[in-house]
Order: structure tokens, then C-alpha cells, then sequence
């Protein structure tokens, strides 16, 4: 079996662009999510609850990017958690919190890895599109 893509560019592509069509400024966001990557995927996925009161278009960007990292997991046979959550309901946070926290060691590294190429492919777009 060999190397199977799983679209990352194309997928990165079209998050971009949905951004730069809801807000040009969200874009910059692409360089933070990079960043936040390395903190791990508890992390990255909560900041989009962290930004959703005051910069909802920037809250979507992440959110969609989790979405797009959930689907590329399911192809590749690896659940990521998903669930829906309201910002303000911490019992939601903390049970999609540990869900993350749960998940097996070597599925977290692959994870973590698809998600860093999927955003080494969002800033390369950007910088494209800018």
C-alpha cells in the first residue's frame, strides 16, 4: 500500500478560500492555527470556542479546519472526536476535552501530523491568495 494523499491541498484550498470570502482578515488566522499545532489537538480544537463571542468569521476558520481534519482521519481510519458544543457549557468542553485526551498515543501523533501538513498547506494558500 502506498502514500495516499487524502486531498490536504485541495482540502486547505478551499478552506482559504471560504475564508477569504467571509472575511479577508480571518486569513491570518492560518499562521496561528500552524503555530498551534504544536500544542496539540486539545488546544487547537478549543480555540475556536475561545474566539467565538468576539470574532465569530475567525471562529469558523477553526472550526472548519477541525471538520476537514475529522473527515481526512475517518478516511484514514482513525475516529477524532467531533462533537457539537455550546462555548458556554463546560460540561460539554470537558467531555469532548477528555475524549481528546483519551485517544490512543500513536493515533494523536499521526493527528498531529496530518493536522500539520493540512496547515503547512492552509499558509501556503494564504500566502497565495493574500
Amino acid at each position: 500500500m502506498g502514500w495516499k494523499s487524502y486531498d490536504l491541498d485541495r482540502e486547505a484550498q478551499k478552506l482559504v478560500l471560504a475564508a477569504k470570502k467571509r472575511d479577508e482578515k480571518s486569513l491570518n488566522q492560518s499562521y496561528k492555527m500552524r503555530m498551534a499545532v504544536a500544542y496539540g489537538l486539545e488546544r487547537f480544537w478549543g480555540e475556536h470556542l475561545r474566539l467565538q463571542s468576539k470574532e465569530p468569521e475567525k471562529a469558523k476558520y477553526w472550526q472548519e479546519t477541525w471538520d476537514v481534519l475529522v473527515g481526512v482521519m475517518k478516511q484514514a481510519g482513525v475516529k477524532i472526536p467531533n462533537d457539537p458544543i455550546n462555548g458556554n457549557n463546560v460540561t460539554q468542553i470537558q467531555a469532548m476535552s477528555d475524549q481528546l485526551w483519551k485517544l490512543d498515543i500513536d493515533e494523536q501523533r499521526v493527528a498531529i501530523a496530518v493536522l500539520s501538513q493540512l496547515c503547512d498547506c492552509i499558509v501556503w494558500w494564504t500566502q497565495r491568495y493574500k
